[in-house]
């Protein structure tokens, strides 16, 4: 099935941040996987493009090396976060997008907000036309606008208001994270016209895929967690070893024997 062919039902889509994450994410089944800007950042030692902080750290060049690589390694087809396009400018968007076909993504993400503040909503419409006009017809492109997690006066209405004009320009799929109460969820599928993508692991939230997927929610994804979740495990076992002297943090690890197979199967295009 292809990804567009995904967004007619209903599927859960984890984020990788490297090659080996990628398989491992693949190899459980699911039928698609993300990028995560979080998660490829803080493997480089680099902070996020994380609110309030501004433009992002890792350089789109940076971005799509790393990208390159989960796509050459993924079995199932890949999901760009592409930031806000590395740029204002529709021309900008438009060439992130080409670079993203050129590197195997099936789909990707473009943010209405540049680190700082919100587009102006004409600016941002004009920009996802730009990014649809590059995708062609078989890249699935998500609009994502960032007024809830902003946590700003903007409005859930304004926030769908949004999103169906990004519809109306031409994404396939909608953004609106932040919205983490499940009411509120069902009111963004219900007034929202097109398949909506919703993360989990966001916050302290205790939603669940089924939770979602009973409301209406097409597209679910990770973001940063399980990337995050990865880092305080080391931070857990590195603390272990040096307070206790122990290593029962070990008893989580997969065998290497596994860990060969596996990558020797995906090396060699055995998925």
């Amino acid at each position: 099935m292809t990804f567009r062919e995904l967004h007619a039902g209903q599927f859960v889509m984890p984020n990788a941040w490297d090659a080996g994450s990628a398989v491992l994410l693949a190899a459980a089944g699911f039928p698609a996987i993300a990028t995560t800007s979080a998660g490829i950042a803080f493997s480089l030692a680099k902070g996020d493009h994380t609110l309030p902080d501004g433009a992002p750290a890792v350089s789109r060049e940076q971005m799509f090396e790393r990208v390159r690589e989960i796509t050459g390694a993924s079995a199932v087809p890949v999901n760009g976060d592409l930031e806000d396009g590395y740029g204002a400018e529709p021309a900008r968007v438009a060439e992130t997008i080409a670079l993203a076909r050129e590197a195997g993504l099936a789909g990707g993400n473009i943010e209405d907000y540049d680190g700082r503040e919100l587009y102006d909503a004409g600016l941002a419409v004009e920009r996802i036309v730009a990014a649809r006009e590059a995708a062609g017809p078989d890249f699935v492109l998500t609009a994502r606008t960032d007024g809830q997690l902003l946590r700003t006066p903007t409005s859930l209405a304004d926030s769908i208001d949004r999103a169906n004009r990004f519809r109306a320009a031409g994404a396939d799929c909608l953004y609106v994270p932040g919205v983490n109460d499940l009411d509120a969820i069902r009111t963004l599928v219900a007034a929202i016209d097109g398949p909506l993508n919703v993360v989990l692991g966001l916050g302290t939230s205790a939603l669940t895929v089924a939770d979602l997927q009973s409301v209406g929610v097409t597209r679910i994804s990770l973001g940063g967690s399980i990337a995050r979740a990865a880092l305080g495990f080391i931070r857990r076992s590195a603390e272990e070893l040096a307070t206790h002297g122990t290593i029962t943090f070990a008893a989580d690890q997969i065998p290497q024997a596994a860990l060969n197979e596996l990558f020797a199967r995906s090396s060699k295009g055995e998925h």
